[in-house]
């Protein structure tokens, strides 16, 4: 199994960056999920399952700071704009030092059922600190456009789930994979380029995959990764 794609989401749930190298730090591939948009009213990191129009925006690093841009290549530089944009009051924050505070609909599917919170890890908006870095074999899509996913890494040559409660070389980096990633509506919205609203991909993973797509891992040791890397078991 080698790594066939490498993807880093600046601010949580817009769409990213495709990297041929990347440096795995202590909360995942630098400069991932560093950053997001927190609701003033609420004081909650917005996700797309709140706030679909999140996917319909894109963040890449330059010189370390997020650039955000809306898909019709509006550069959404600072918290007015990003405000207007979305029509409610919000400001772009970094993780570091922080705990974001998150909320999902207790139904997969309806957006109107009753709606529970709860806090992520320090450091970085990741909705678990079991997940600092995903993972995803090609073969494992279906088909599907890997974006709605928004997983860091794509792996080629054998499944993702022979990885689970194993540690892995991936680059230089050692990985422990130890939870398969539940899915939600987020999976199902609309995003640009031509991925159209579709409830039938939540339903196949729901009835055919237990509900999970892909593989959770947390870093215990840091390391660059490249494409082409192999994945070994750690002995």
């Amino acid at each position: 199994m080698h790594v066939a794609e490498i993807w880093r989401y600046p601010v949580k749930s817009m769409g990213g960056e495709r990297l041929t190298t990347a440096v795995v730090g202590e909360s995942g591939i630098e400069g991932d999920r560093q950053w997001g948009v927190v609701d003033a009213a609420t004081g909650l990191v917005l996700t797309a399952r709140r706030e679909p129009r999140l996917l319909f925006a894109a963040a890449r690093l330059e010189e370390g700071s997020p650039v955000i841009e809306a898909a019709d290549g509006t550069r959404l530089g600072g918290d007015e704009e990003l405000s207007r944009w979305l029509g409610r009051s919000v400001s772009l924050v970094g993780a570091a030092g922080r705990i974001g505070r998150y909320e999902a609909s207790v139904d997969r599917y309806l957006d109107d059922a009753d709606w529970v919170t709860w806090e992520g890890p320090l450091g970085s908006f990741h909705d678990s600190g079991r997940t600092q870095v995903s993972l995803i074999a090609r073969e494992s899509l279906h088909g599907w456009d890997r974006r709605r996913f928004r997983f860091n890494v794509v792996l080629e040559g054998g499944s993702e789930l022979s990885l689970l409660d194993t540690t892995v070389r991936v680059g230089a980096a050692r990985l422990h994979v130890g939870k398969r990633i539940s899915r939600c509506v987020m999976t199902t919205r609309a995003q640009p380029d031509g991925i159209e609203r579709d409830l039938n991909v939540l339903r196949t993973i729901v009835a055919d995959l237990e509900g999970c797509l892909g593989v959770g891992a947390v870093v215990i040791d840091t390391g660059p990764v490249a494409l082409g890397d192999l994945v070994t078991a750690d002995v």
